[in-house]
């Protein structure tokens, strides 16, 4: 076994290795860019060195500096982790070169699957099934087309060097497919440094099921069963299952064989997953190998009892798998789900910022994380936070502690998913174990609702989270002023020849609430916007108690500058107290569109004086290596454009502005 192994990653999956290596006696190295000079992964190893800038091409796609790093510190072993250099072929080989084990498969066999569209002609020669596309090398847009038009709309136009939902683009008809064909081209190319893409004939509401194998190198390949990852958003998953609910346990058997068989074909060594597409009548297709570990694979470690990074690092040593396919059961039902720093509001665009507060889950559900409270959520690398997975008896005993997990969340300084994954997990069409790709698009009014304001029970909450607080600070003023029982530790509103009375200014989505406490001999009276009723309430176990007219409830309140942050039953409110002055400020109408995330202006669709309609798209702005278009929130002519394609913008900053049409 392995003395010393150095983890070429960050996050998440770092710490997990980390973890697993240090059960079995094994010393880490971590890699970190200067934006992770204190991260968690950092911190928890053995030793940490530096590999460069904060950008990821600069460090943790840099081969040769963390070849160094393993040099400089004796690891003989690197564990590439997922994403960045796991599916490199020329790292791999470097490490071979340099005499460091490469804890994955060979080379050879991450060029076998890397290029999507060799792997899907080779998958096609060991006799596994495969959807109708083209998998050619001849690219020219004129014939790609064609090639659409023969396998006829709706096409899949997908990256062939990478995944992850990057570079990928359902068309629907031949008029978009130029516009749709030039974006994935350029997605492919920053996110992989490859532009080729293939087509597929897109399969109507299909489920995404994949298979956890894992070969050695004495020749022996087992499965270790399937995940059900029909959940995404952006083609990228975001709720996994094991098993998959519902599958038919002839086509669960067959599915194993297909993917042993595709390790099988390349000599496959180590942690891989075979990845299909399953129709609706039943059948199911080959659609790409991941060579090396998946970020779901701990719902596979839930239903089977094994430690898949154990596995890797026995392998990797030499080792033979320790079980065979018969002595591989599964148990139960798992659940995963991922929690990012987004706005699905907002076209899921990720969200950049320190973590102010965070509050995850406790055992018996697994949390799997590389961030801790204070870490700051940086635009260079993938903005997951955690990964919250639960087991149960059987599906429904794990879909009722998801939801209750998920109701533990609590994250303030970013946007975030977590309300999004409750609604989903809650959902009807997720309840009913007929998961598929579309289901988030088909029941997009459920999952994604329009805003529908604080209410008055938020309301009253923050303000009495407001009062609590003050009341606080006040009495502590007046402790560290020797006189404790000074008057201006009072904050009963007191007024000369007024009612005693204290008034908040509550804003949320633009939209202004006023709340007045009244102080009276009866007790404290709520009026919120007008409608005034009993309140009282206090601190209780962490939380605060609210009682409220006929209404009684808990809600975690955490203060975040002016913010109050309100966590009720899985629901998350941000209420911004408003300052005097702002308080009777009028609104303005913003006539500028602002950059949502740090990025790159890709392009410019629009030029001055141009009139544009609400909708019509304005600019294009890569950010994490995917491309966001910016449209017109309104009608309007274009006044000024502030940035050219190229130019890095930060977030907030405005791009354009709009004057009324």
């Amino acid at each position: 076994m392995f003395r010393k192994i150095l983890i070429a990653n960050r996050g998440e999956i770092a710490c997990r290795v980390i973890t697993a290596a240090r059960d079995m006696g094994i010393r880490t190295v971590a890699v970190y860019s200067d934006a992770d000079r204190d991260a968690r992964h950092a911190a928890l190893a053995d030793e940490a060195r530096r590999i460069g800038p904060p950008e990821a091409r600069a460090s943790y796609l840099n081969g040769e500096a963390i070849l160094a790093a393993a040099r400089a510190s004796g690891a003989e072993a690197i564990h590439p982790g997922y994403g960045f250099l796991s599916e490199n072929e020329g790292f791999a080989a470097a490490c071979a070169r340099a005499g460091v084990v490469f804890i994955g498969p060979s080379a050879e066999a991450i060029a076998a699957m890397g290029d999507k569209s060799a792997a899907k002609r080779l998958m096609g020669e060991a006799g596994l099934p495969l959807v109708p596309g083209y998998h050619g090398e001849e690219q020219d847009p004129v014939h790609l087309r064609k090639e659409a038009r023969r396998l006829g709309y709706p096409v899949l136009i997908k990256a062939s060097a990478g995944g992850g939902g990057k570079g990928m683009r359902i068309v629907a008809d031949d008029a978009s497919f130029a516009a749709a064909l030039e974006s994935a081209m350029r997605e492919a190319k920053s996110a992989f440094g490859d532009e080729r893409v293939l087509l597929e004939r897109h399969l109507a509401r299909p489920r995404h099921i994949e298979v956890q194998v894992f070969g050695d190198a004495h020749g022996n390949v087992v499965h270790l069963f399937e995940r059900d990852c029909s959940v995404q958003r952006r083609h990228q998953k975001i709720l996994e299952e094991a098993p998959a609910p519902g599958l038919a346990p002839g086509r669960r058997k067959a599915m194993g064989e297909a993917a042993v068989a595709a390790a099988r074909a390349i000599r496959y060594v180590g942690a891989g997953t075979v990845e299909f597409i399953a129709a609706r009548d039943g059948a199911f297709y080959f659609m790409e190998m991941n060579t090396r570990l998946q970020v779901e694979h701990p719902v596979t470690e839930m239903i089977t009892g094994l430690d898949l990074v154990k596995w890797q690092l026995s392998v990797a040593a030499g080792e033979p798998i320790p079980l065979q396919q018969k002595d591989i059961q599964m148990k139960g039902h798992a659940i995963e789900a991922r929690i990012y720093a987004e706005n699905p509001a907002k076209g899921f665009l990720p969200s950049t910022g320190t973590l102010r507060h965070l509050r995850l889950p406790t055992d018996p559900v697994r949390v799997d994380t590389g961030v801790r409270q204070g870490d700051v959520i940086t635009p260079y690398y993938d903005p997951m936070i955690a990964k919250v997975i639960v087991w149960g008896e059987d599906r429904a005993v794990a879909l009722g502690r998801m939801r209750a997990a998920l109701a533990e969340c609590e994250i303030v300084g970013v946007s975030t998913n977590v309300a999004f994954l409750a609604r989903t997990v809650a959902s009807e069409a997720f309840a009913a174990a007929e998961p598929d790709t579309e289901l988030i698009e088909t029941n997009r009014a459920e999952l994604l609702p329009a805003e529908t304001g604080a209410g008055d029970e938020a309301l009253a909450a923050a303000a009495l989270a407001e009062l609590l607080a003050e009341q606080a600070q006040a009495s502590a003023a007046a402790r560290s002023s020797g006189d404790p029982h000074s008057p201006w530790s009072i904050i009963d509103g007191w007024r000369l020849n007024l009612g005693s009375h204290h008034e908040f200014v509550f804003a949320e989505e633009g939209r202004r609430h006023r709340a007045v406490a009244h102080f009276t001999p009866g007790g404290l009276r709520l009026s919120v916007d007008g409608r005034e009723q009993e309140i009282s309430g206090g601190e209780e176990a962490g939380a605060l108690r609210v009682t409220f007219g006929d209404a009684s409830f808990r809600v975690r309140a955490v203060r975040d500058g002016p913010h109050w942050h309100l966590f009720r039953d899985g629901t998350h409110r941000v209420l911004e107290l408003l300052s005097a002055q702002l308080a009777e400020a009028p609104d303005e109408r913003i006539g500028s569109l602002a950059a949502p995330m740090p990025g790159k202006v890709l392009q410019v669709l629009v030029a001055p004086g141009a009139r544009v309609a609400k909708g019509a798209p304005l600019v294009i702005l890569e950010a994490m290596k995917m491309e966001h278009t910016i449209a017109a929130p309104r009608d309007g002519t274009v006044a000024a454009i502030h940035f050219k394609a190229g130019e890095q913008v930060s977030e907030g900053a405005e791009l354009l502005r709009l004057e009324a049409a």
